[in-house]
């Protein structure tokens, strides 16, 4: 038994806590998970049924942990698991799944195959049949600080080009103010318009804000590779950021995973509670909105739709923020089918869209989201997800569909009204609201 394989059924052993064994006890194996799963919809093939997908984890949970198991196991009846098999399920458990959670929405006893899934990456990392993809982001957050090598002189690159464009300040470790955003990788290099956005719309709302520079990368490989140690580490950048600067509120950025690991997994890897709030965008944005502080003037008056980020909507419950926003600047909203919580994934997510191998899957995947978009015959798509937004070009682009792809921030930005003093409309709409 080499090392690896020997720390991966250790990790293992770690993780079959409570909840995975009450999962595992309870499951009735009825299958409704596999018609959830855009992987097995769009290939029907069935190992991309999600329960399957945890088969070592479960063939462990038996022997180790069940009276009879232990007694098949202990006759020969069953078999141990092998680092062969570990090697073969890497593509089920990482390429095959984006932790959307889906699965987990139609389970008729309430398993949660997600939160299964995530465990069991602790065991397959930990014996080293991670995609090599994934292991090179982790490696780089780790080292470098940002799955994608950004560092900081980049972003501050970024910064003054953004401080050219619009005439406004980006402030920059400043303490005690409301609010620190934090930025994803591909905000930084692919949308640095999301930063003039938020410029912007602070400006407007009269708040206060600040990038931290020793934790402006949301983005955390950890969660995504299944490595809590990592994972840790990344969140502890960003909480001793936020209190060294005494902040009220960490602004998770348009990221799904990075929200999913600052704001619901944080506490329980740092052990203890924020002194802080964590917030995503579209959480402020919309509480901007509800006290009259963020305005827009005008519509896109053509039809558009909204692709709900499985870990910002399903899995991190901010269903009707975007859909208030939405409805500030769009004059033909259109919901998808199968919209809101129960939303396709865009088939990238999980680290998904960083692992190389997995991309012939990913593209056979999207066309669920493309079903979707040809039944609503929409042009344009708004999102709230960078990593969706990226996967969601690569997926229209390789269909040649002619959709464009949005950010919601960036979106209310393009139509806020930025001058009251000259509008006397939005004055007295300000004033009438107690701005």
């Amino acid at each position: 038994m080499s090392a690896s394989f020997e720390r991966g059924i250790n990790a293992f052993r770690e993780v079959l806590d409570a909840p995975i064994a009450s999962f595992f006890s309870s499951c009735v194996h009825c299958g409704l998970c596999a018609e959830a799963c855009l992987f097995y919809t769009e290939t029907g093939d069935p190992k991309y049924t999600p329960i399957h997908k945890l088969e070592p984890l479960r063939r462990t949970w038996k022997q180790e942990y069940t009276l009879f198991g232990r007694l098949g196991k202990l006759v020969g009846l069953s078999k141990a698991v092998t680092d062969e098999e570990l090697a073969e399920w890497s593509e089920l458990v990482y390429d095959s799944c984006t932790l959307c959670g889906r699965c987990s929405m139609v389970c008729p006893v309430g398993n949660d195959i997600a939160y299964m899934v995530r465990k069991m990456r602790e065991g397959m990392s930990a014996a080293g049949h991670a995609p090599e993809g994934v292991i090179g982001a982790t490696k780089r957050t780790v080292t470098i600080g940002s799955p994608m090598g950004v560092k900081w002189p980049a972003v501050q690159a970024q910064i003054k080009h953004v401080q050219a464009d619009t005439g406004l300040e980006i402030p920059v470790d400043q303490e005690g103010v409301e609010y620190m955003p934090l930025l994803s990788s591909m905000e930084i290099i692919n949308f640095p318009e999301y930063l003039a956005a938020l410029a912007r719309i602070f400006k407007q709302a009269g708040v206060t804000w600040t990038l931290s520079s020793d934790a402006f990368e949301a983005t955390n490989s950890g969660i995504q590779i299944g490595a809590s140690d990592i994972a840790r580490e990344i969140v502890s950048r960003i909480v001793n950021a936020a209190e060294k600067l005494k902040v009220k509120t960490v602004i998770s950025p348009e990221c799904g995973h990075a929200f999913s690991a600052i704001r619901w997994e944080g506490p329980n890897l740092m052990g203890r509670p924020f002194t802080f709030e964590v917030k995503h965008i579209l959480e402020v944005l919309d509480e901007l909105r509800r006290q009259g502080k963020l305005r827009t003037r005008g519509h896109k008056d053509i039809p558009l739709t909204f692709h709900d980020p499985c870990q910002i909507v399903r899995r991190g419950g901010v269903v009707e923020q975007p859909r208030n926003l939405l409805n500030m600047v769009a004059t033909d909203f259109r919901e998808m089918n199968d919209h809101g919580v129960m939303n396709w994934c865009c088939g990238g997510g999980g680290g998904v869209s960083a692992n190389e191998r997995a991309e012939e899957l990913r593209l056979k995947a999207f066309k669920r989201k493309k079903s979707q978009l040809e039944e609503l015959g929409v042009t344009t798509m708004v999102t709230a997800c960078a990593n969706c937004r990226i996967v969601l070009e690569e997926g229209l682009e390789h269909y040649n569909m002619d959709v464009e792809v949005l950010g919601l921030t960036e979106l209310l930005a393009d139509y806020l009204v930025e001058d009251e003093e000259s509008d006397p409309v939005a004055k007295a709409a300000a004033e009438s609201t107690g701005a």
